[in-house]
C-alpha cells in the first residue's frame, strides 16, 4: 500500500501543474524553439493517443497489463531523438519544466480530489430512474463550478454507478456525466476548470467567468438534460421498468462527512495559490524556478489526502470498492502523453512562426479583427486532443494577452476561447482529466464503456450540433 500511494504521489503530482502552475513560474528556462520544430515531432503524441484508442479494442489483455510500458515508449520516442537532435540540456530542460512544473501538480490535485472523494460514501437503495439520473446530474453540473469538475466527478459517479448498477442499458448515464459534470458544469467560475483559472491567474476578474459564461452554460445544459431525460426515459421503458418503481422515495445515508472539509479544503488551497504571491521563488534547476505558494499547495493537498487516508473508517472505503487502479492508470497515461505533446504544445507557441500557423491564421480576419466562431472552434477541438489548459493559454496569448482589453472590447473573443476550451474538452476521453478518471472508475466497476472512437461517436452525435448552435447564438 505504501509503496502504491508513493508511486500514486509521484504521478499525480505531474499532472495538475500546467492547469494550475503553468503561468505561475517565472521562469522561462531553455525551451524547444517551436518555429524549427517539422510536424513529425508531435508523431509520438499521435501514437499514444491511437494506442489508447485502438489497444483496448484489437489487444486487451495486453492493455491492461502493459499500457504504462506502452506509454513510455512512446515518451521516449519522443525524449531519444530529441537528445539526439537538440542535445541533452534542452530535453532535460523541458523534461523538468513539463514534470515538475506541469505534470507533478497537477496528479497532487487529481490524487488528492480521487482520496477524498473515494472516502464519502453514498448508501442506500436509490434507484436510477430518469428522474433521479437527471437531478443528480444537475446537482454535478453546478457542484463542477463549486468544486471543480474534477471534484464534482470523483464525489458524484460512484452514487450514480451504484444507482444504475442493476439497469441492462446504462453507458449513455455516464457518457452525459461525462459531458455536463466533468466538462460544461464547471464553466461558471475559475475553480471549476484548468483553463479559466490560469486566465484568473493571468487577470481575468474573478466575476466575470460567472457573468459571460453563465448563459451559454445554461443553455448547453438545459439542452443536455432535457436530451437526457428523453433517452432515459426511452430506455427505462424499454427495459420494462415499473411506473411505481420509478416513484418510490428512496432512503440515502451518507458516509464519511468529514471529507466534504477536506474537499473545500481542497478548493481553498487552489484558490490561494492563485491569489498568494509569496514573491519568494525555489530553483529547481535549468533555468526553472516554482514560487513558493505553488509548493505550499502541493505540500497542503497531499496532507489532505492522508489525513483522508488516516480520518477515514476502512470498511468506508471497502464499501465504495476504492483501489487505487484508475488514479495509476491515469497517472501513466497522462505522464506520456505530458511528455510527447511537448513539440505540439511548442509548434502551436511559435503561432505565425511554427507549421500550424496556418491553423491559426483562421482566426485573424483581413482586416485584423477576430474571429470569434473561429476562435471557439480551433480552440475546442484542439482542447479535445491537447490538454485544454495550455490550449487556453495559446489563444489567450495570440488574442493580444491583455486581460482588459479580452474582458472589453474583446469580450466575445475572450467568451469563445473560454467556451471552446472548457466546453469541447468533453469531444473525447483526453480532453480533461476527469474523463478519463470517470471511464476508468466506471469499468473497473463492471461497466463496459466506449472505446475512444466510441466515446467519440457519442460526442460527434451529440455535442457537435449543440456546438453549432452555441456558434450561431453567441459567437456569429
Amino acid at each position: 500500500m505504501k509503496r502504491t500511494i508513493s508511486k500514486i504521489a509521484l504521478s499525480s503530482a505531474t499532472l495538475l501543474a500546467v492547469t494550475l502552475s503553468s503561468p505561475a513560474f517565472a521562469a522561462e528556462g531553455v525551451h524547444l524553439d517551436g518555429s524549427q520544430l517539422s510536424l513529425l515531432w508531435p508523431l509520438p503524441f499521435v501514437g499514444i493517443l491511437l494506442s489508447i484508442a485502438l489497444f483496448p479494442l484489437l489487444a486487451p489483455k495486453f492493455w491492461e497489463h502493459h499500457f504504462g510500458k506502452v506509454a513510455a515508449f512512446w515518451a521516449f520516442a519522443f525524449l531519444i531523438p530529441c537528445a539526439a537532435v537538440y542535445g541533452l540540456p534542452i530535453t532535460a530542460a523541458e523534461l523538468v519544466h513539463t514534470g515538475a512544473l506541469e505534470y507533478l501538480p497537477f496528479i497532487i490535485l487529481l490524487l488528492s480530489l480521487f482520496v477524498v472523494s473515494g472516502g464519502i460514501r453514498v448508501a442506500g437503495n436509490l434507484v436510477g430512474n430518469p428522474a433521479t439520473n437527471t437531478a443528480m446530474l444537475a446537482i454535478g453540473t453546478f457542484a463542477a463550478s463549486i468544486v471543480g469538475t474534477t471534484g464534482a466527478s470523483m464525489l458524484l459517479i460512484r452514487p450514480l454507478i451504484v444507482a444504475n448498477k442493476e439497469r441492462p442499458r446504462n453507458i449513455h448515464v455516464f457518457i452525459f456525466f461525462i459531458f455536463l459534470v466533468s466538462n460544461i458544469g464547471g464553466s461558471l467560475t475559475p475553480l471549476g476548470d484548468p483553463p479559466l483559472f490560469l486566465g484568473f491567474l493571468k487577470g481575468v476578474d474573478f466575476l466575470w467567468t460567472v457573468e459571460s459564461m453563465f448563459a451559454p452554460m445554461i443553455l448547453s445544459s438545459a439542452i443536455l438534460l432535457a436530451l437526457f431525460y428523453a433517452l432515459d426515459s426511452y430506455f427505462w421503458t424499454s427495459e420494462g421498468r415499473h411506473h411505481r418503481e420509478s416513484h418510490t422515495l428512496r432512503h440515502v445515508d451518507i458516509a464519511g462527512l468529514h471529507n466534504v472539509l477536506y474537499l473545500f479544503g481542497i478548493v481553498g488551497a487552489v484558490l490561494i495559490s492563485g491569489i498568494w504571491k509569496a514573491g519568494i521563488d525555489v530553483p529547481i534547476g535549468f533555468g526553472l524556478v516554482m514560487p513558493l505558494e505553488g509548493l505550499v499547495r502541493d505540500v497542503v493537498l497531499l496532507v489532505l489526502a492522508f489525513m483522508s487516508l488516516r480520518t477515514t473508517r476502512r470498511n468506508i472505503r471497502i464499501e465504495n470498492a476504492f483501489t487505487w487502479t484508475p488514479i495509476q492508470e491515469v497517472a501513466l497515461l497522462f505522464a506520456g502523453i505530458f511528455i510527447t505533446i511537448i513539440p505540439a504544445l511548442a509548434i502551436l507557441r511559435a503561432g505565425k512562426d511554427g507549421h500550424l500557423a496556418p491553423l491559426l491564421a483562421f482566426v485573424t480576419a483581413p482586416d485584423g479583427q477576430p474571429i470569434n466562431a473561429a476562435y471557439f472552434w480551433l480552440t475546442g477541438l484542439l482542447s479535445s486532443f491537447l490538454d485544454n489548459a495550455p490550449t487556453y493559454l495559446v489563444f489567450f496569448n495570440l488574442a493580444g494577452g491583455d486581460p482588459h482589453t479580452l474582458m472589453g472590447p474583446l469580450y466575445k473573443t475572450l467568451l469563445a476561447i473560454s467556451a471552446g476550451a472548457v466546453f469541447m474538452g468533453a469531444n473525447s476521453y483526453i480532453g480533461n482529466a476527469p474523463n478519463f478518471m470517470v471511464k476508468s472508475i466506471c469499468e473497473e466497476r463492471g461497466i463496459k464503456m466506449p472505446s475512444f472512437f466510441g466515446y467519440m461517436a457519442w460526442s460527434g452525435a451529440i455535442l457537435l450540433p449543440l456546438f453549432l448552435l452555441i456558434t450561431v447564438v453567441f459567437f456569429r
